[in-house]
Protein backbone atom coordinates (compact mmCIF):
# COMPACT_ATOMS: atom_id res chain seq x y z
CA UNK A 1 0.00 0.00 0.00
CA UNK A 2 1.35 3.34 -1.05
CA UNK A 3 0.98 5.57 2.28
CA UNK A 4 0.85 9.02 0.48
CA UNK A 5 -2.29 7.60 -1.78
CA UNK A 6 -5.90 7.66 0.03
CA UNK A 7 -7.61 4.35 -0.14
CA UNK A 8 -10.20 5.33 -3.02
CA UNK A 9 -13.85 5.81 -2.46
CA UNK A 10 -16.37 3.59 -4.21
CA UNK A 11 -19.06 6.13 -6.27
CA UNK A 12 -22.03 5.15 -8.46
CA UNK A 13 -20.53 5.73 -11.96
CA UNK A 14 -21.45 9.24 -13.29
CA UNK A 15 -23.83 7.80 -16.23
CA UNK A 16 -25.93 5.84 -13.75
CA UNK A 17 -26.24 8.51 -10.62
CA UNK A 18 -27.02 11.04 -13.20
CA UNK A 19 -30.59 9.49 -13.48
CA UNK A 20 -31.20 8.62 -9.95
CA UNK A 21 -31.43 9.96 -6.50
CA UNK A 22 -29.18 7.65 -4.61
CA UNK A 23 -26.73 8.31 -2.62
CA UNK A 24 -23.56 9.32 -5.34
CA UNK A 25 -20.46 7.82 -2.75
CA UNK A 26 -20.69 4.22 -0.95
CA UNK A 27 -18.01 5.52 1.23
CA UNK A 28 -15.52 2.98 2.97
CA UNK A 29 -16.21 -0.88 4.16
CA UNK A 30 -14.50 -1.91 7.36
CA UNK A 31 -11.33 -3.15 5.83
CA UNK A 32 -10.89 0.31 3.49
CA UNK A 33 -11.48 2.45 6.92
CA UNK A 34 -8.62 0.61 8.62
CA UNK A 35 -6.48 0.78 5.92
CA UNK A 36 -7.37 4.34 5.40
CA UNK A 37 -6.82 4.88 9.53
CA UNK A 38 -3.38 3.38 9.46
CA UNK A 39 -2.41 6.60 6.98
CA UNK A 40 -2.41 8.26 10.09
CA UNK A 41 0.59 9.81 11.58
CA UNK A 42 -1.37 10.12 15.41
CA UNK A 43 0.74 13.53 15.44
CA UNK A 44 1.39 14.93 19.13
CA UNK A 45 0.49 18.39 18.10
CA UNK A 46 -2.63 17.45 15.83
CA UNK A 47 -3.07 20.39 13.12
CA UNK A 48 -5.84 18.27 11.84
CA UNK A 49 -7.89 19.67 15.55
CA UNK A 50 -7.25 22.89 14.76
CA UNK A 51 -8.71 23.07 11.56
CA UNK A 52 -12.17 21.58 13.21
CA UNK A 53 -14.83 24.03 14.07
CA UNK A 54 -16.37 21.61 16.63
CA UNK A 55 -12.58 20.18 18.17
CA UNK A 56 -13.64 16.44 17.47
CA UNK A 57 -10.69 14.75 18.43
CA UNK A 58 -9.56 13.46 15.71
CA UNK A 59 -6.13 11.15 15.93
CA UNK A 60 -8.32 9.34 19.05
CA UNK A 61 -10.94 8.30 16.97
CA UNK A 62 -9.04 7.47 14.06
CA UNK A 63 -6.38 5.57 16.32
CA UNK A 64 -9.78 3.31 17.30
CA UNK A 65 -10.53 2.72 13.83
CA UNK A 66 -6.94 1.55 13.52
CA UNK A 67 -7.45 -0.92 16.91
CA UNK A 68 -11.45 -1.65 14.88
CA UNK A 69 -13.02 -0.57 17.85
CA UNK A 70 -15.53 1.57 15.58
CA UNK A 71 -18.06 1.94 18.67
CA UNK A 72 -15.45 3.72 20.98
CA UNK A 73 -14.39 5.77 17.76
CA UNK A 74 -17.49 6.62 17.61
CA UNK A 75 -18.23 7.78 21.18
CA UNK A 76 -15.09 9.93 20.85
CA UNK A 77 -16.93 11.37 18.52
CA UNK A 78 -19.87 12.32 19.71
CA UNK A 79 -18.19 13.99 22.66
CA UNK A 80 -18.28 17.09 20.01
CA UNK A 81 -20.07 16.65 17.93
CA UNK A 82 -24.41 15.81 17.08
CA UNK A 83 -24.46 15.41 13.34
CA UNK A 84 -21.28 12.71 12.57
CA UNK A 85 -22.56 11.25 9.68
CA UNK A 86 -23.97 14.54 8.21
CA UNK A 87 -20.69 16.03 8.69
CA UNK A 88 -18.95 12.76 6.88
CA UNK A 89 -20.51 14.01 4.11
CA UNK A 90 -21.29 17.56 3.93
CA UNK A 91 -18.48 19.00 5.52
CA UNK A 92 -16.04 20.91 3.40
CA UNK A 93 -12.90 18.62 5.27
CA UNK A 94 -10.40 19.68 2.46
CA UNK A 95 -10.37 23.23 3.83
CA UNK A 96 -10.20 22.16 7.37
CA UNK A 97 -9.36 19.23 8.52
CA UNK A 98 -7.93 17.82 5.94
CA UNK A 99 -6.72 20.83 4.62
CA UNK A 100 -4.53 21.02 7.94
CA UNK A 101 -3.47 17.56 8.00
CA UNK A 102 0.11 17.01 7.84
CA UNK A 103 0.32 13.73 5.67
CA UNK A 104 -0.90 16.28 3.11
CA UNK A 105 2.03 18.18 2.80
CA UNK A 106 4.07 14.99 1.02
CA UNK A 107 1.18 13.07 -0.07
CA UNK A 108 -2.40 12.81 -0.03
CA UNK A 109 -4.38 14.22 4.06
CA UNK A 110 -6.04 11.64 5.41
CA UNK A 111 -9.46 10.96 4.63
CA UNK A 112 -10.94 12.04 7.69
CA UNK A 113 -14.51 13.06 6.24
CA UNK A 114 -15.11 9.41 4.97
CA UNK A 115 -13.61 8.37 8.22
CA UNK A 116 -15.84 10.08 10.08
CA UNK A 117 -18.54 8.77 7.82
CA UNK A 118 -17.84 5.28 8.27
CA UNK A 119 -17.66 5.50 11.95
CA UNK A 120 -21.35 7.10 11.98
CA UNK A 121 -22.75 4.80 9.89
CA UNK A 122 -21.51 1.95 11.65
CA UNK A 123 -22.56 3.04 15.12
CA UNK A 124 -26.46 3.50 13.44
CA UNK A 125 -26.07 0.06 11.83
CA UNK A 126 -25.30 -1.34 14.94
CA UNK A 127 -27.43 0.62 17.45
CA UNK A 128 -24.87 2.28 19.25
CA UNK A 129 -26.28 5.67 20.54
CA UNK A 130 -24.41 8.57 22.10
CA UNK A 131 -24.16 8.71 26.07
CA UNK A 132 -26.76 10.58 27.96
CA UNK A 133 -25.80 12.78 31.04
CA UNK A 134 -26.02 10.91 33.92
CA UNK A 135 -28.05 13.12 36.09
CA UNK A 136 -30.77 16.47 35.28
CA UNK A 137 -29.90 19.69 36.27
CA UNK A 138 -33.51 21.16 37.01
CA UNK A 139 -32.96 24.36 34.37
CA UNK A 140 -34.89 24.32 31.14
CA UNK A 141 -33.72 26.15 27.57
CA UNK A 142 -35.61 26.36 24.32
CA UNK A 143 -33.68 25.84 20.97
CA UNK A 144 -35.54 27.71 18.06
CA UNK A 145 -34.95 25.74 14.84
CA UNK A 146 -33.57 22.02 14.25
CA UNK A 147 -31.32 22.62 11.31
CA UNK A 148 -27.39 21.68 12.37
CA UNK A 149 -26.86 24.69 14.83
CA UNK A 150 -30.36 24.26 16.77
CA UNK A 151 -29.31 20.36 17.23
CA UNK A 152 -25.61 20.58 17.53
CA UNK A 153 -26.75 23.36 20.75
CA UNK A 154 -29.37 21.21 22.21
CA UNK A 155 -27.57 17.91 21.80
CA UNK A 156 -24.43 19.74 23.95
CA UNK A 157 -27.00 21.13 26.47
CA UNK A 158 -28.84 17.67 27.14
CA UNK A 159 -25.40 15.92 27.59
CA UNK A 160 -24.92 18.80 30.61
CA UNK A 161 -28.44 17.83 31.99
CA UNK A 162 -30.55 20.45 30.40
CA UNK A 163 -33.85 19.63 29.90
CA UNK A 164 -34.25 20.71 25.96
CA UNK A 165 -37.33 21.93 23.89
CA UNK A 166 -36.01 22.50 20.06
CA UNK A 167 -39.01 24.36 18.01
CA UNK A 168 -39.26 23.97 14.61
CA UNK A 169 -41.53 26.14 12.00
CA UNK A 170 -41.79 23.23 9.47
CA UNK A 171 -43.16 19.65 10.22
CA UNK A 172 -40.45 17.11 9.70
CA UNK A 173 -36.98 18.08 11.97
CA UNK A 174 -33.47 18.60 10.37
CA UNK A 175 -33.87 21.82 9.10
CA UNK A 176 -31.60 22.61 5.64
CA UNK A 177 -30.14 19.04 6.46
CA UNK A 178 -33.97 17.84 5.07
CA UNK A 179 -35.16 20.70 2.98
CA UNK A 180 -31.88 22.31 1.60
CA UNK A 181 -29.29 19.13 0.44
CA UNK A 182 -30.71 16.52 -2.32
CA UNK A 183 -31.26 13.45 -1.48
CA UNK A 184 -28.14 11.87 -3.32
CA UNK A 185 -25.41 13.72 -1.19
CA UNK A 186 -27.34 13.01 2.33
CA UNK A 187 -30.25 10.52 2.79
CA UNK A 188 -33.46 11.88 4.34
CA UNK A 189 -34.67 8.68 5.70
CA UNK A 190 -31.33 6.47 6.34
CA UNK A 191 -28.71 9.63 7.36
CA UNK A 192 -30.41 12.96 8.48
CA UNK A 193 -33.52 11.18 10.50
CA UNK A 194 -31.37 8.97 12.18
CA UNK A 195 -28.94 11.69 13.54
CA UNK A 196 -32.50 13.72 14.78
CA UNK A 197 -33.39 10.59 16.79
CA UNK A 198 -29.90 10.07 18.10
CA UNK A 199 -30.32 14.05 19.70
CA UNK A 200 -33.57 13.19 20.68
CA UNK A 201 -32.06 10.06 22.59
CA UNK A 202 -30.42 12.35 24.93
CA UNK A 203 -33.14 13.68 26.04
CA UNK A 204 -34.11 16.31 23.63
CA UNK A 205 -37.92 17.38 22.64
CA UNK A 206 -38.74 18.49 19.31
CA UNK A 207 -42.28 20.40 18.62
CA UNK A 208 -42.54 21.08 14.88
CA UNK A 209 -45.03 23.38 13.09
CA UNK A 210 -44.03 25.97 15.84
CA UNK A 211 -43.40 28.99 14.09
CA UNK A 212 -41.33 31.44 16.37
CA UNK A 213 -43.32 35.10 16.31
CA UNK A 214 -46.36 33.90 15.25
CA UNK A 215 -46.88 30.69 16.93
CA UNK A 216 -45.60 31.99 20.43
CA UNK A 217 -42.86 34.60 20.57
CA UNK A 218 -39.34 34.63 22.88
CA UNK A 219 -40.67 36.51 25.06
CA UNK A 220 -43.61 34.00 25.60
CA UNK A 221 -41.37 31.20 25.98
CA UNK A 222 -39.41 32.78 28.56
CA UNK A 223 -42.22 34.85 30.90
CA UNK A 224 -44.70 32.25 30.04
CA UNK A 225 -43.40 28.70 29.60
CA UNK A 226 -40.40 28.97 31.91
CA UNK A 227 -37.68 28.45 29.58
CA UNK A 228 -34.43 30.39 31.25
CA UNK A 229 -33.06 30.89 27.90
CA UNK A 230 -33.45 30.51 24.81
CA UNK A 231 -31.10 29.92 21.61
CA UNK A 232 -31.78 31.27 18.12
CA UNK A 233 -30.35 28.82 15.32
CA UNK A 234 -33.33 29.56 12.82
CA UNK A 235 -31.18 30.07 9.68
CA UNK A 236 -31.21 32.06 6.54
CA UNK A 237 -33.81 30.79 4.45
CA UNK A 238 -34.84 34.07 2.73
CA UNK A 239 -33.87 34.20 -0.62
CA UNK A 240 -32.15 36.96 -2.36
CA UNK A 241 -32.38 37.87 -6.31
CA UNK A 242 -30.79 39.78 -9.13
CA UNK A 243 -33.72 42.11 -9.19
CA UNK A 244 -33.51 41.98 -13.49
CA UNK A 245 -36.44 42.06 -15.54
CA UNK A 246 -38.62 39.10 -15.73
CA UNK A 247 -37.76 37.56 -12.36
CA UNK A 248 -41.65 37.19 -11.67
CA UNK A 249 -42.39 34.75 -14.66
CA UNK A 250 -43.95 31.55 -14.38
CA UNK A 251 -40.38 29.23 -14.26
CA UNK A 252 -38.28 30.90 -12.29
CA UNK A 253 -37.34 29.43 -8.48
CA UNK A 254 -35.27 30.48 -5.75
CA UNK A 255 -32.96 27.43 -5.23
CA UNK A 256 -34.31 27.53 -1.95
CA UNK A 257 -37.70 26.49 -3.22
CA UNK A 258 -37.14 23.97 -5.87
CA UNK A 259 -34.54 21.90 -3.51
CA UNK A 260 -37.31 22.02 -0.62
CA UNK A 261 -39.89 20.78 -3.29
CA UNK A 262 -38.34 18.27 -3.94
CA UNK A 263 -36.39 16.90 -1.08
CA UNK A 264 -39.31 17.58 1.82
CA UNK A 265 -42.18 17.47 -0.51
CA UNK A 266 -40.71 14.48 -2.27
CA UNK A 267 -40.94 15.63 -5.48
CA UNK A 268 -38.42 13.07 -7.03
CA UNK A 269 -40.45 10.09 -5.84
CA UNK A 270 -42.84 8.52 -8.07
CA UNK A 271 -46.51 8.75 -6.54
CA UNK A 272 -45.92 12.09 -4.79
CA UNK A 273 -48.23 14.76 -6.70
CA UNK A 274 -45.19 17.72 -5.98
CA UNK A 275 -45.56 20.76 -8.32
CA UNK A 276 -41.96 20.86 -9.73
CA UNK A 277 -40.86 22.61 -13.41
CA UNK A 278 -39.61 18.72 -14.96
CA UNK A 279 -37.75 21.48 -17.11
CA UNK A 280 -36.67 20.31 -20.77
CA UNK A 281 -33.96 23.14 -20.56
CA UNK A 282 -32.77 23.97 -17.11
CA UNK A 283 -30.64 27.52 -16.34
CA UNK A 284 -28.77 28.05 -12.66
CA UNK A 285 -27.58 31.69 -11.84
CA UNK A 286 -24.65 31.26 -9.25
CA UNK A 287 -21.63 29.33 -8.65
CA UNK A 288 -21.75 27.69 -4.72
CA UNK A 289 -22.66 24.21 -3.16
CA UNK A 290 -26.59 25.47 -3.40
CA UNK A 291 -26.26 26.18 -7.20
CA UNK A 292 -24.27 22.70 -7.30
CA UNK A 293 -27.45 20.92 -5.22
CA UNK A 294 -30.07 22.66 -7.55
CA UNK A 295 -28.26 21.43 -10.86
CA UNK A 296 -27.98 18.50 -10.24
CA UNK A 297 -31.22 17.80 -9.22
CA UNK A 298 -32.78 19.66 -12.36
CA UNK A 299 -30.44 16.87 -14.56
CA UNK A 300 -31.78 13.68 -12.10
CA UNK A 301 -35.27 14.89 -13.11
CA UNK A 302 -34.35 14.99 -17.09
CA UNK A 303 -33.27 18.50 -18.32
CA UNK A 304 -30.27 19.77 -19.70
CA UNK A 305 -29.02 21.94 -17.06
CA UNK A 306 -26.48 24.72 -17.50
CA UNK A 307 -24.76 26.85 -14.52
CA UNK A 308 -24.47 30.33 -15.46
CA UNK A 309 -21.57 31.99 -13.53
CA UNK A 310 -20.11 35.56 -13.77
CA UNK A 311 -16.33 34.61 -12.41
CA UNK A 312 -13.91 31.92 -13.80
CA UNK A 313 -13.96 28.44 -12.28
CA UNK A 314 -11.27 29.12 -10.14
CA UNK A 315 -13.24 31.45 -8.33
CA UNK A 316 -16.19 28.92 -8.08
CA UNK A 317 -17.28 28.94 -4.12
CA UNK A 318 -18.71 25.52 -4.57
CA UNK A 319 -16.66 22.71 -2.92
CA UNK A 320 -14.16 20.81 -5.53
CA UNK A 321 -16.07 17.86 -5.06
CA UNK A 322 -19.42 19.42 -5.89
CA UNK A 323 -18.26 20.67 -9.24
CA UNK A 324 -16.45 17.41 -9.97
CA UNK A 325 -19.40 15.66 -9.56
CA UNK A 326 -21.35 17.99 -11.46
CA UNK A 327 -19.26 18.01 -14.54
CA UNK A 328 -18.89 14.17 -14.88
CA UNK A 329 -22.97 14.05 -14.44
CA UNK A 330 -23.29 16.12 -17.38
CA UNK A 331 -24.06 19.79 -15.87
CA UNK A 332 -22.86 22.60 -18.46
CA UNK A 333 -21.22 25.43 -16.90
CA UNK A 334 -20.92 28.95 -19.02
CA UNK A 335 -18.85 30.39 -17.02
CA UNK A 336 -17.70 34.72 -16.90
CA UNK A 337 -20.96 35.07 -17.75
CA UNK A 338 -24.09 36.81 -16.36
CA UNK A 339 -28.26 36.85 -16.55
CA UNK A 340 -29.29 40.59 -17.51
CA UNK A 341 -32.99 39.67 -18.33
CA UNK A 342 -35.36 36.63 -18.16
CA UNK A 343 -37.38 36.27 -21.04
CA UNK A 344 -41.09 35.77 -20.85
CA UNK A 345 -43.29 34.49 -23.60
CA UNK A 346 -47.38 35.83 -23.88
CA UNK A 347 -48.26 33.40 -21.07
CA UNK A 348 -45.91 34.76 -18.45
CA UNK A 349 -43.72 31.53 -18.80
CA UNK A 350 -40.01 31.61 -19.09
CA UNK A 351 -38.71 30.99 -22.70
CA UNK A 352 -34.87 32.01 -22.46
CA UNK A 353 -32.36 34.13 -20.09
CA UNK A 354 -30.63 37.00 -21.92
CA UNK A 355 -26.34 36.60 -21.03
CA UNK A 356 -23.41 39.43 -21.03
CA UNK A 357 -20.01 37.83 -21.10
CA UNK A 358 -18.11 39.10 -18.91
CA UNK A 359 -14.02 39.38 -18.07
CA UNK A 360 -12.37 39.40 -14.84
CA UNK A 361 -11.07 42.96 -13.54
CA UNK A 362 -8.68 44.48 -10.66
CA UNK A 363 -9.63 42.87 -7.55
CA UNK A 364 -12.54 43.63 -4.85
CA UNK A 365 -12.88 43.65 -1.37
CA UNK A 366 -12.81 40.00 -0.92
CA UNK A 367 -9.55 40.25 -2.21
CA UNK A 368 -11.16 38.29 -6.06
CA UNK A 369 -11.04 39.99 -9.46
CA UNK A 370 -14.35 41.81 -9.93
CA UNK A 371 -15.55 40.65 -13.14
CA UNK A 372 -16.67 43.00 -15.37
CA UNK A 373 -19.38 42.84 -18.56
CA UNK A 374 -17.56 42.80 -21.93
CA UNK A 375 -19.91 45.92 -24.21
CA UNK A 376 -21.35 44.28 -26.95
CA UNK A 377 -21.23 40.68 -26.36
CA UNK A 378 -24.81 39.99 -25.42
CA UNK A 379 -26.79 36.72 -26.08
CA UNK A 380 -30.00 34.57 -25.29
CA UNK A 381 -29.92 30.82 -24.11
CA UNK A 382 -33.42 29.25 -25.02
CA UNK A 383 -34.82 27.39 -21.56
CA UNK A 384 -38.44 27.10 -19.81
CA UNK A 385 -36.52 27.30 -16.22
CA UNK A 386 -34.30 29.51 -14.07
CA UNK A 387 -33.21 28.74 -10.61
CA UNK A 388 -31.37 31.72 -8.73
CA UNK A 389 -28.92 31.09 -6.00
CA UNK A 390 -27.41 33.74 -5.23
CA UNK A 391 -27.32 33.26 -1.18
CA UNK A 392 -30.04 33.74 1.26
CA UNK A 393 -30.58 35.94 4.73
CA UNK A 394 -32.33 35.77 7.60
CA UNK A 395 -36.16 35.54 7.95
CA UNK A 396 -37.00 38.77 10.19
CA UNK A 397 -39.88 37.60 11.62
CA UNK A 398 -37.82 36.83 14.58
CA UNK A 399 -36.56 40.02 15.32
CA UNK A 400 -39.05 42.03 14.61
CA UNK A 401 -41.04 40.14 17.14
CA UNK A 402 -38.76 40.06 19.91
CA UNK A 403 -38.38 43.23 22.01
CA UNK A 404 -34.13 44.58 22.65
CA UNK A 405 -32.92 41.78 19.71
CA UNK A 406 -30.09 43.99 17.73
CA UNK A 407 -29.75 43.04 14.33
CA UNK A 408 -27.13 44.61 11.25
CA UNK A 409 -27.94 46.23 8.75
CA UNK A 410 -28.09 42.74 6.60
CA UNK A 411 -30.97 41.48 8.95
CA UNK A 412 -28.57 39.31 10.85
CA UNK A 413 -29.54 38.90 14.62
CA UNK A 414 -25.88 40.88 16.47
CA UNK A 415 -24.41 37.59 18.41
CA UNK A 416 -21.14 37.21 20.53
CA UNK A 417 -18.89 35.15 17.96
CA UNK A 418 -17.70 33.81 21.80
CA UNK A 419 -20.62 32.64 23.67
CA UNK A 420 -23.22 33.55 20.79
CA UNK A 421 -25.12 36.37 23.26
CA UNK A 422 -27.03 38.61 22.09
CA UNK A 423 -28.51 41.95 23.19
CA UNK A 424 -31.02 40.49 25.08
CA UNK A 425 -30.57 38.88 28.16
CA UNK A 426 -30.86 35.11 28.27
CA UNK A 427 -31.12 34.96 24.54
CA UNK A 428 -28.21 33.01 21.98
CA UNK A 429 -27.94 32.76 18.43
CA UNK A 430 -25.74 31.50 16.17
CA UNK A 431 -25.47 29.75 12.45
CA UNK A 432 -26.63 30.81 9.93
CA UNK A 433 -28.95 33.71 11.72
CA UNK A 434 -26.16 35.13 12.66
CA UNK A 435 -23.22 35.02 9.61
CA UNK A 436 -25.91 34.88 6.97
CA UNK A 437 -25.49 31.49 4.65
CA UNK A 438 -22.70 29.46 5.44
CA UNK A 439 -21.38 25.77 5.65
CA UNK A 440 -23.19 23.04 8.46
CA UNK A 441 -20.23 22.66 9.93
CA UNK A 442 -19.78 26.21 10.79
CA UNK A 443 -23.55 26.40 11.91
CA UNK A 444 -22.35 23.51 14.50
CA UNK A 445 -19.08 25.45 15.67
CA UNK A 446 -22.00 28.11 16.45
CA UNK A 447 -24.54 26.10 18.06
CA UNK A 448 -21.38 24.39 20.54
CA UNK A 449 -20.11 27.73 20.99
CA UNK A 450 -23.58 29.15 22.15
CA UNK A 451 -24.07 25.89 24.40
CA UNK A 452 -21.54 26.58 26.32
CA UNK A 453 -22.38 30.19 26.53
CA UNK A 454 -25.79 29.47 27.72
CA UNK A 455 -24.02 26.76 30.45
CA UNK A 456 -22.10 29.57 31.89
CA UNK A 457 -24.98 32.09 31.87
CA UNK A 458 -26.77 29.67 34.04
CA UNK A 459 -24.46 28.46 36.13
CA UNK A 460 -23.27 31.73 36.95
CA UNK A 461 -27.40 32.94 37.18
Amino acid sequence: MDVLKRVPVREQEPQVRAKNFEEVCYGYNEEEAVAEAERCLNCKNALCMQGCPVSINIPAFIQEVKNRNFEEAYQIISQSSALPAVCGRVCPQESQCEGKCIRGFKGEPVSIGKLERFVADWARENGIKPKKAEKMNGHKVAVIGSGPAGLTCAGDLAKLGYEVTIFEALHAAGGVLVYGIPEFRLPKDKVVAAEVENVKALGVKIETNVVIGKSITIDELIEEEGFEAVFIGSGAGLPKFMGIPGEQANGVFSANEYLTRNNLMKAFQEGYETPISRGNKVVVVGGGNVAMDAARTALRLGAETHIVYRRSEAELPARVEEVHHAKEEGVIFDLLQNPTEILVDENGWVKGIKIIKMELGEPDASGRRRPVEVPGSEYEIECDTVIMSLGTSPNPLISSTTEGLDINKWKCIVAEEATGATSKEGVYAGGDAVTGAATVILAMGAGKAAAAGIHEYLSNK
